[in-house]
């Protein structure tokens, strides 16, 4: 999920939710962890996660990677992503694929799949033709899947879910679950209420596509996850896209 906040997690418990993965986009990874700590406790585990923009404004692909010990930017290429989260031993997950203009293809997942984890086959965002579609890259990758509500909006959340056959009790336990490709399976709910929300979902594309996508270009100046910010210290250099 994109936000988070005291009625994001009281929501998360009213749906019965164990552990949510709090990943915004293009804010550093000390920033996420701090506020999914704030806002975990014993009923509800918040893991942090950084969904990471790669490539260019034109050929561009979100990845998404959980036990990040260390900060990786935006706006770097594919494989130079997909190394860093090798070398911290990271979860690496392909939210919505093949969605749009924004999502590995079922030729980038294939090339990658030594390096990949999980595939997401249901997303609340996504229409249902793009959901069927992502079943299919999983089924063809033979890698296994996972189900988020990806929430932009507070009322998506517990939307979708999925489940696992163990306890997940600490960021640990889900990194390993999801590196070990523990059992597991996809979950969402359904009825006019639920599709309504999913057509919300999607239409805030509109606004982030729009206004926010003129704001972070022109109005905000660099971005805090762009790979030449100071807090990088140069480190992706060789693989950052500008």
């Amino acid at each position: 999920m994109k936000v988070l906040d005291e009625d994001v997690v009281a929501r998360a418990k009213a749906r019965g939710l164990d552990v949510v993965v709090y990943a915004p986009h293009f804010t550093r990874l000390p920033e996420i962890r701090e506020r999914a700590a704030r806002f975990s406790d014993d009923d509800l585990l918040v893991v942090p996660g950084r969904e990471v923009f790669t490539g260019n404004w034109r050929h561009r692909r979100h990845i998404l990677a959980i036990g990040l010990t260390d900060p990786v930017p935006d706006f770097i290429t594919l494989d130079g992503a997909l190394a860093a989260f090798a070398a911290q031993e990271a979860a690496v997950l392909v939210p919505h694929p093949e969605f749009l203009n924004v999502s590995l293809t079922a030729e980038e997942i294939a090339a990658n799949r030594d390096r990949i984890h999980a595939v997401e086959t249901h997303n609340f965002k996504a229409l249902p033709r793009q959901n069927r579609r992502a079943r299919s890259v999983v089924v063809d990758s033979d890698l296994p899947a996972f189900g988020s509500s990806y929430a932009h909006l507070r009322g998506s959340v517990g939307e979708v879910w999925t489940t696992f056959d163990r306890r997940i009790e600490s960021e640990s336990d889900l990194v390993d679950a999801l590196r070990d490709g523990a059992p597991r399976r996809v979950y969402h709910r359904g009825g006019a209420a639920h599709r309504t929300r999913g057509l919300a979902e999607f239409a805030h594309l509109g606004y982030e596509n729009s206004w926010k996508k003129i704001d972070r270009l022109f109005l905000s100046g660099t971005e805090p996850t762009h790979p030449d910010h100071v807090a990088y210290g140069g480190e992706f250099d060789a693989v950052s896209e500008y």
